[in-house]
């Protein structure tokens, strides 16, 4: 994401954070007194927050447009679920650069769910993960949370048990959605994080069959059809439900054998914007396993 787009979302979503700022950071809170911790955690964000589709966009770029969007948010017949009818919910993700969002605006806007980003590696925690999460679940949305994978730096196993100790858990409420796993390309050097297909899958499985054993649910992946085709070889969506990334009016061709998506993010203007596919009795069911 372009620092001037992150610029405007912050003006346009934010609460100044001197009157809310309910993430803060320990960082931030060992600070010396002449540093702001405002700006700190906010440097802190631009230098490590790695949002959802932010290197997706990168590499395959955001084609979408008004038109685009307005048909992505209609049901797909090609995408049916068996024994469901068709439909969908708007839903949006979030992350530490958009600080205090202003849900009662979005959920006047029809967005019904969100993922908001908990951790990134076993290094990072989003500093306004709290407002974000619990500020979304006050106003109604059902909501989850998301980690953004780096499987070159530590093993899938312990990525996910950072995830949840740090606010990617599940609880039986029917208003929190299963954590989901964002996998895409490496925004610090080689696409697939210097793994084979092999180990990428191997990688994946670790966190999934943690993050299930932990939690009680399956993650959610998050991927793009070409990153996903490039780095994996393992099929995971006999367990996984598949939320995926194509910024198009089409939601096009799935990664390997997934027969539907669950959710589709299809643009990033003016903030990441998804569609569940389904009727909201399944967005209910989803999350309440």
């Amino acid at each position: 994401m372009s620092t001037s787009r992150r610029g405007r979302l912050f003006a346009a979503l934010v609460v100044p954070a001197t009157l809310l700022l309910l993430g803060s950071t320990a960082q931030a809170a060992t600070l010396s007194p002449e540093v702001d911790p405002v700006t700190a955690i906010n440097a802190d964000i631009a230098q490590h927050d790695h949002e959802l589709g932010s290197q997706i966009r990168r590499v395959e770029g955001d084609k979408s447009t008004p038109d685009s969007q307005k048909a992505a948010q209609l049901p797909q017949p090609g995408q049916a679920i068996p024994g469901q009818v068709l439909a969908t919910v708007a839903g949006m993700d979030v992350a530490g650069y958009q600080g205090n969002v202003d849900w009662a605006y979005w959920w006047n806007q029809g967005k019904r769910f969100v993922w908001t980003k908990a951790t990134e590696s076993t290094s990072y925690t989003n500093p306004y993960f709290a407002q974000q999460y619990n500020g979304s679940y006050n106003q109604g949305f059902i909501r989850g949370a998301y980690h953004f994978a780096t499987p070159n730096t530590s093993s899938g196993a312990a990525q996910a048990r950072y995830f949840v100790a740090n606010g990617g858990g599940w609880s039986k409420d029917g208003k929190t959605l299963p954590g989901a796993l964002d996998m895409e390309y490496n925004p610090y050097g080689a696409t697939c994080y210097g793994l084979s297909k092999a180990g990428m899958t191997s990688w994946i499985l670790d966190f999934h069959d943690t993050y299930h054993a932990l939690t009680g649910r399956w993650p959610v992946i998050y991927t793009s059809t070409t990153w996903w085709s490039s780095c994996v070889s393992g099929d995971f969506s006999s367990t996984a439900p598949l939320w995926v990334a194509r910024y198009s009016s089409s939601v096009g061709t799935l990664p390997y054998n997934w027969g539907f998506y669950t959710v589709w993010q299809y643009t990033s203007s003016p903030l990441d914007q998804d569609t569940f596919n389904g009727a909201y009795d399944r967005l209910q069911a989803l999350a309440t396993g």
